[in-house]
């Protein structure tokens, strides 16, 4: 009788399934300089955003939450009225910022090209 190896899933697809949703990296990288409230976070994603200029409270306390269950950032409530919660990278997370810098210095490099029709279907 043979015991049967726990399957693993791919690595590739559980990193991308960790850190889906538009705002996930962004929080990341944006955490790197430290704490910040939730306010903070906010503000911070609306900064050089282009499109819609408006995030919902709903969607970023989801992103948070996730990133929370996920490790990467830690959520600290100072059981104060009025609330005072703060949010920091853990060590998981910081030990994803390369891998966010990484991602941005690709983007700088590749996409601030202008990319002909031509060039694209390649």
């Amino acid at each position: 009788m043979t015991k049967a190896l726990p399957t693993r899933s791919c690595p590739v697809a559980a990193f991308q399934k960790m850190i889906s949703g538009k705002y996930k990296l962004r929080i990341v990288w944006d955490l790197k300089d430290g704490p910040r409230r939730y306010g903070e976070i906010r503000s911070g994603l609306l900064r050089g955003s282009s499109g819609s200029a408006e995030i919902t409270p709903r969607v970023l306390s989801r992103e948070l939450k996730a990133l929370t269950t996920s490790g990467l950032i830690d959520r600290k409530d100072f059981g104060e009225v009025p609330p005072k919660v703060e949010y920091r990278l853990t060590r998981k997370g910081k030990s994803f910022v390369p891998v966010v810098a990484a991602i941005r210095e690709w983007g700088e490099r590749h996409l601030g090209e202008t990319v002909a029709p031509a060039d694209a279907a390649e």
